[in-house]
């Protein structure tokens, strides 16, 4: 920097008039945001509050239709309430932004558990090391579980941990931005990334879009126009003289204002309305997001048909109460077929997925309400046996807790398992609703029901030209499936291997079914002769999938409103096809055991062609083999070329990011103002304002740092306070060449700034360097040279103020302070 040597003494510069009629040194409390009340605790503050509370409100509202009831409402109004209390003493005693993270993360500790883990806390209140485990894992994993679970939520409480922390951490980041922001209005970011986050998390069914978009819309506007006003009101009070050019800055302010908010609004329902308009799809996580359990962990339930009518075949599996009469107890529906086993997938390729499902589970199917009584026998596994379309299971006994929370459901399929896996001495209850079975004389006419299954694949050939031989020319779908299924009952007899019977390979693989349709008499049980239907069924375009489970024999004596007791003979495996508005329809097509059948002519035997081989199942499946394979296969998948899900990986990742982004915002936002308030104090202004702004910085990281500047004081004697404090800084050194630049005489070239700025810079490193690391983290995350700025308002602020007259550039310039200003 240059020499330069200043023209008036800064102690001795004579008190340039206000335009309010005051000396420019003389100041009142009142005037000073650090002398009066906080607006917390103002009659205006409380108005703030009553705007919070009514548009954080509409978040809460969002909730409701994912938790079916109103057990939501405790921990997010409490979230709601806790958020602005902790929002409203920070403001009112001034605490720092640490100082209410810290208060926040408290909050969520103490409280957290008596609102959304009341289970684990003594006597409902009093939180334990559970709760705070609880708590630990809740805030990581719980964003997962909310959208990977099925609606409603209520059967698991321990998922308003969700709505408990959106709503406290939305509350305090909105109510201290309401409080204490020079920009109140800002607070609706939050409330609106509140609202957003409700959604996202909900589902496709909207709870009161009309309510809740007219009120917070309504209050928004009011409660802003009010604050906005207020603000120039003040504005106008500190000037006593107006001019056209001040009004025409203020005409032009309030137009650029309305085009914002017009442009704001309209953006907002580009952005938002596809996500919150009824009549389109709304977009929610839980409609993207792949559930948690992976079903190649456990083998087909079909693998171990031969097992259960063999080895099982008197052993009790089941006993059932409740049954009504001609239903069957589902075990396992399975749609796709691979060549190797027919199975119930979890992946992209099912026709439908497994969501964690409660004691209540949500549905629209139609039909008589029943409610079976389940007690596990000689039967061990995931699938859980039950009928109809599921609206609840509830668990019994020592292990109810862990079946559970392990228990995952499949509406479109109907098929439930629980990863706690079923054994001997469990019970449980299951709600459903059944669906009459049509006869088929009412399903002629009937179309089949557009449904998408997985293609089978690794087909052997001779399933279709067996399937072209049995229909004939038939194009009917439903004459197609009487004529295949018929086909199989005068063909084929019926073998498990036991006894007396003709041998039969177990197994349902291609090269099974192959052998099964190609020798001059197909000998098989169940699991070959539906898998073999089912297949022949796709083959000519009917949907078909293949279900597992028990129904009691009708010359068994059986009688509806008794128990039936399922052994191994009863277990059974048949077809189903989709028939518009008559649903899943059921078709056996197992031939019966002492039908004798001629062997079949040569002509119309089907070469064998190359197929898959693979060995004889044991008699009862290695789960840890077969889920090998299943690895090995979906590697090789993998290796194939699969290409990446990249929406169901921003799904996940929204559903990280959403949480993390509500807690990151405040700090963020403190972050990029600080940085952009240092670029204007370096590159706005005459360079006089340039140096001056670099004082100014010097004694923000100063407070931001802890160390007490003194109001009033000059730049020198800031200067040595800091010097005494930050030897190595060199503050006294800057001060004085500040007050040289800003009253000496002559403007200081761009240079001199440079070098000023560079020594501003070196200064705030070593005085940064004299703490420890904490102290430094929390000086970034410090609010308080953003209340310090905000009573000394920079040059350029001024400028923009359109009710505030141009003052002279070159006195402004000399004198940026009042004088005797530290800043």
């Amino acid at each position: 920097m240059s020499p330069r040597t200043s023209t008036f003494a800064p102690d001795a510069a004579p008190a340039r008039a206000r335009t309010d009629g005051r000396p420019r040194g003389e100041r009142f409390a009142h005037d000073d945001p650090r002398y009066s009340a906080p607006r917390a605790r103002t009659r205006a503050g409380m108005l703030d509050l009553a705007a919070l509370v009514v548009m954080l409100g509409v978040v809460v509202v969002g909730f409701e239709p994912v938790w079916g009831s109103q057990g939501y409402l405790a921990p997010a109004l409490g979230g709601l309430v806790l958020g602005l209390l902790v929002a409203w003493i920070g403001a009112a005693w001034r605490w720092s932004t640490l100082s209410v993270a810290a208060a926040t993360v408290v909050v969520y500790f103490v409280a957290g558990g008596a609102l959304a883990l009341g289970g684990s806390t003594v006597a409902g209140v009093v939180p334990t090391a559970e709760t705070a485990r609880g708590l630990l894992r809740g805030a990581v994993f719980s964003w997962k579980s909310f959208v990977t679970t099925a609606p409603p939520l209520s059967s698991f409480p321990d998922l308003a941990l969700v709505p408990f922390v959106l709503l406290l951490v939305t509350s305090v980041v909105a109510g201290t931005i309401a409080w204490r922001a020079k920009r109140p209005v800002w607070a609706l970011v939050p409330v609106l990334v509140g609202l957003v986050g409700a959604i996202l998390l909900g589902t496709i069914v909207p709870a009161r879009p009309v309510v809740q978009g007219t009120v917070l819309g309504v209050v928004a506007l009011l409660w802003s126009a009010w604050r906005t006003t207020e603000r120039r009101l003040r504005d106008r009070e500190s000037t006593t003289e107006t001019s056209e050019d001040a009004l025409r800055r203020l005409t032009m302010h309030r137009a650029r204002t309305g085009a914002i908010v017009l442009a704001v609004a309209a953006a907002a329902a580009v952005v938002l309305g596809p996500v919150v308009a009824p009549d389109h799809g709304r977009v929610v996580l839980r409609e993207d997001v792949v559930p948690p359990p992976d079903l190649h962990e456990y083998v087909t339930p079909l693998a171990s048909f031969r097992h259960y009518v063999k080895d099982q075949k008197d052993d009790a599996l089941l006993t059932v109460s409740g049954l009504p009469a001609g239903a069957r107890v589902r075990l396992a529906t399975l749609d796709a077929y691979d060549g190797v086993v027919y199975s119930a997938t979890s992946d992209d390729k099912s026709s439908g997925s497994f969501v964690r499902v409660g004691r209540k589970i949500a549905t629209d199917a139609t039909g008589t309400p029943v409610t079976l009584g389940v007690q596990v026998k000689g039967y061990s596994g995931p699938w859980i046996p039950d009928l109809g379309s599921l609206t609840g299971v509830t668990f019994g006994g020592d292990r109810a807790k862990g079946l559970e929370d392990g228990t995952y459901y499949d509406a479109v399929t109907g098929t439930a398992i629980t990863t706690g896996l079923l054994r001997d001495g469990d019970t449980y209850t299951v709600r459903a609703v059944e669906q009459a079975q049509p006869k088929e004389a009412d399903l002629k006419g009937v179309p089949i029901a557009d449904v998408e299954l997985p293609k089978p694949t690794n087909v052997p050939a001779s399933v279709q030209a067996k399937a072209e031989q049995f229909v004939g020319g038939a194009t009917d779908p439903l004459t197609q499936l009487q004529r295949l299924r018929d086909a199989l009952l005068k063909s084929g007899t019926y073998s498990s291997g036991i006894g007396d019977q003709p041998p039969s390979r177990p197994g349902h693989s291609a090269d099974r079914i192959d052998t099964l349709l190609a020798s001059e008499t197909m000998v098989g049980d169940d699991e070959q002769f539906a898998v073999a239907y089912a297949l022949m069924a796709q083959s000519l375009g009917i949907p078909a999938r293949v279900v597992m489970g028990v129904y009691p024999d009708a010359a068994a004596g059986w009688k509806p409103g008794t128990a039936f007791t399922a052994t191994g003979k009863d277990v059974h495996a048949w077809v189903e096809v989709p028939f518009q508005g008559k649903g899943w329809v059921a078709f056996d097509s197992v031939p019966d055991e002492n039908n004798k059948v001629q062997p079949q002519p040569r002509s119309q035997q089907v070469p064998k062609p190359p197929v898959l081989q693979d060995p004889e199942p044991p008699s009862e499946p290695d789960q840890a083999d077969t889920a090998k394979a299943k690895d090995d296969k979906k590697k090789d998948d993998k290796q194939d070329g699969t290409p990446f899900d990249w929406g169901h990986a921003a799904a996940v990742g929204a559903a990280v990011v959403i949480p993390l982004a509500i807690v990151l915002l405040p700090f963020v936002l403190l972050l990029g103002y600080k940085s952009r308030r240092r670029l204007r104090r370096r590159r706005t202004g005459a360079p006089a304002d340039q140096i001056s702004g670099g004082w100014h910085e010097i004694v923000d990281a100063a407070v931001d740092l802890g160390h007490p500047v003194e109001n009033g004081a000059t730049r020198q004697e800031t200067g040595g306070a800091l010097e005494a404090s930050y030897p190595a800084a060199g503050t006294l050194t800057l001060a004085r060449h500040a007050d040289a630049s800003v009253f000496g005489s002559g403007d200081p070239s761009d240079a001199d700034v440079e070098a000023y700025w560079g020594g501003i810079e070196a200064a705030v490193a070593q005085m940064r360097a004299a703490v420890p690391w904490r102290k430094r983290v929390a000086a970034r995350l410090s609010l308080r040279s953003v209340r310090r700025s905000r009573t000394t308002p920079s040059t350029k602020a001024v400028a923009d103020d359109p009710l505030t007259p141009t003052p002279d550039p070159r006195p402004r310039r000399r004198w940026s302070r009042p004088s005797g200003d530290a800043r």
